[in-house]
């Protein structure tokens, strides 16, 4: 078996064994944002939920998404290891899948539970065992972590557009007939997600001890496997969680409960592990903890994509780019931009670091809300365009969708990356499990603000829809614009916290 050392000991820009990460997270990406580009157009015009309704519920669906990479983490680290937590999640995921193509309508909030359960168990693992081909101070992790995020969006472009367009009947109309339409999507995202698993089964050998299940260290210094009861009490203990998440989901306020209970109890336990360790290590993991914090905010008004900005591109866009489906965009034009940007911007990162002029990764967070609050602006400046009927250009908010991914850029696989480094030995799949944890609350307050949104204008015409709409994003975007400016102002004092790692 190939060592850890030799993994880590790769000439040029990326190691190879990233390229079979790549595969098996591109295809359970489409998986899973072809699913999320369908939930609120399908909930509003299948389930025929009010928008506010399925703004809440696309809120609660994400935050548990995210929520559980938490608890899947977290199992990885003590007792699966990450490979297994991998493997199990894509299986949920499959059935998850598979459930919602057989009945979309009576089953769906079962097949939800199912895939909300199986992410959390793939999705914070896969990104860990990325940081382990890399030496710990490796400049070139900003690079693989940036190349690793445009085979996310590989899949989340593919996704994103085919599924809600099959759906919706924008494409294969003919082939395929009206009634069958939804069941086909979801299909669709339960074939992908076996592709990545196949990947995964056969290239995993090139990954030597990455990612293998933990040893317990006897008293005699002696190492023994995980007991077998551990392993299955965690499969089991998953399935218990099914129904309860699926009840949670359904009616939302008791996500509510949820989330008010979940983050201090993390915080707490966070804080016992960090009296665990020593002073400088400490200090490491208060500085994540900054980015943690900042990064709710980020995703918070990021992800109003899958929420209010899905329901304005249903009502409130024409079709001037290329004839293409407004939702079909909004869904997987940010994915079409990073595939372009993402190793642009990562060889840009090494450029500047050989030069010694790379900004540090809090100056990048904070462009990162700048460039978001910019696109916000822009997606505000809609208004201008549009016509007495309340529709606007597609190509506007495109370029908004553009200056938005911009900000994603400069904060997402940043962000995947310094989780790796400040985080001790023990702790990685935790940290990782915390970075979606804020994501979870980051998509909770998305779905608040965007049925917030949508109750402002209910029983309107459809133009003070576009008012009601463009007015909230104008809001959002002064306040990534001040957290953006905030950030650069606390660098010096995070980058002491952080000490050695840039």
């Amino acid at each position: 078996m190939v060592t850890l050392e030799q993994i880590q000991d790769f000439k040029g820009k990326y190691p190879k064994q990233i390229w079979s990460l790549f595969f098996s997270e591109m295809w359970e990406r489409f998986c899973f944002y072809g699913m999320r580009g369908m939930l609120v157009f399908f909930m509003i015009h299948q389930l025929n939920l009010a928008e506010t309704e399925a703004n809440l519920q696309y809120g609660a669906t994400q935050a548990f998404v995210y929520a559980f990479t938490f608890v899947g983490g977290l199992f990885a680290d003590k007792i699966l290891g990450f490979r297994k937590s991998l493997f199990w999640g894509g299986l949920l995921m499959i059935v998850g899948s598979l459930i919602l193509a057989a009945d979309p309508h009576k089953f769906f909030f079962l097949g939800i539970a199912f895939t909300v359960v199986g992410t959390g168990f793939f999705k914070p693992n896969i990104s860990t065992m990325v940081g382990k081909l890399y030496k710990k101070g490796d400049s070139r992790t900003d690079a693989g972590f940036s190349l690793f995020y445009a085979g996310i969006n590989l899949g989340a472009l593919l996704g994103g557009y085919l599924c809600i367009a099959i759906g919706k009947g924008e494409m294969f109309a003919d082939a395929i007939p009206e009634a069958l339409r939804w069941n086909v999507a979801f299909g669709l995202a339960a074939i992908v997600m076996v592709i990545s698993l196949i990947n995964f089964v056969f290239t995993q050998r090139s990954l030597g001890p990455i990612g293998l299940q933990p040893q317990m260290i006897k008293v005699d210094g002696t190492y023994q496997p995980i007991e077998k009861w551990k392993e299955y009490g965690v499969y089991a203990l998953t399935l218990v969680f099914v129904p309860l998440i699926m009840t949670m989901v359904a009616k939302t306020e008791y996500t509510d409960y949820f989330m008010w209970t979940i983050g201090p109890l993390t915080l707490i336990y966070l804080f016992y592990e960090m009296s665990k360790v020593n002073s400088a290590d400490r200090k490491k993991l208060f500085a994540a903890l900054v980015f943690i914090i900042f990064s709710i905010l980020f995703w918070g008004i990021y992800e109003q994509s899958g929420g209010s900005l899905s329901i304005f591109a249903a009502k409130n866009l024409n079709k001037d780019l290329l004839g293409l489906d407004p939702n079909g965009v909004n869904n997987s034009a940010g994915a079409f931009f990073i595939i372009f940007l993402a190793p642009v911007l990562g060889l840009l990162w090494i450029w500047l670091s050989k030069k010694r002029i790379e900004p540090n990764t809090i100056i990048k967070f904070g462009l990162g809300f700048i460039f978001l609050g910019l696109g916000y602006y822009v997606l505000f400046g809609t208004r201008l365009f549009a016509d007495l009927q309340g529709v606007t250009s597609l190509n506007i908010f495109t370029i908004a969708l553009l200056v938005i991914t911009l900000g994603e850029l400069c904060l997402s696989p940043i962000g995947l990356s310094i989780m790796t480094k400040l985080s001790t030995e023990k702790l990685q799949g935790m940290m990782m499990g915390l970075w979606f944890l804020a994501s979870a609350y980051g998509q909770y307050v998305a779905g608040i603000i965007g049925a917030n949104m949508a109750t402002a204008k209910e029983g309107s015409t459809n133009y003070d829809a576009l008012i009601a709409y463009t007015d909230g994003y104008k809001q959002l975007g002064l306040y990534a614009v001040i957290a953006g400016v905030l950030l650069i102002l606390i660098s010096p004092l995070v980058k002491k916290l952080m000490q050695e790692v840039k």
